[in-house]
């Protein structure tokens, strides 16, 4: 092997934060003041992710009293003390630029849920728009009413074997 990769493989951390491009996430960062150090949490969406190996980095946005903070932090650094992925986000981008552009609501990424079923986890998505929001909602309504007609039927036929 390279001498170069055997340095570099033994400068990599062991466990890696999987994060994606679109993630909420808190990032875990050990900051020394003169003696002391202490631990600092910044939580934002990842906007880019570059490179790959000992020098791959990710970026963090959040906004910060009105003013758009970013802050660049390398996976492997010593510094960075754990990655928690908050919630996941639907982009289909592999660097979400455009929200520097963008104030308020519109900096708000597609989030991904996850709900448990009975068999397998089937994946829910969150509306955005006012459209998406009234097209669930039909589709719930149409479904509730279809497991009450169910329900009922199934009720009434139990009610008459009971007289037979």
């Amino acid at each position: 092997m390279d001498l170069l990769k055997s340095v570099e493989l033994e400068q990599q951390k062991q466990n890696k934060p999987s994060i994606k491009v679109g993630d909420t996430v808190k990032v875990h960062v050990r900051i020394k003041e003169g003696n002391r150090q202490r631990i600092q949490v910044f939580e934002g969406t990842v906007i880019k992710i570059q490179n790959g190996g000992v020098n791959q980095t990710f970026t963090v946005r959040r906004i910060s009293y009105g003013v758009g903070v970013e802050r660049t932090f390398l996976v492997n650094s010593p510094l960075v003390e754990k990655v928690e992925t908050v919630r996941q986000g639907i982009v289909r981008r592999a660097k979400l630029n455009y929200l520097r552009d963008r104030v308020g609501k519109a900096t708000k990424v597609k989030e991904k849920i996850f709900v448990k079923g009975e068999k397998e986890e089937k994946e829910v998505i969150v509306p955005e728009t006012k459209e998406e929001v009234v097209e669930q909602a039909t589709t719930s309504a149409v479904e509730e009413t279809v497991a009450q007609e169910v329900e009922t039927a199934k009720v009434e036929e139990t009610a008459e074997e009971k007289k037979d």
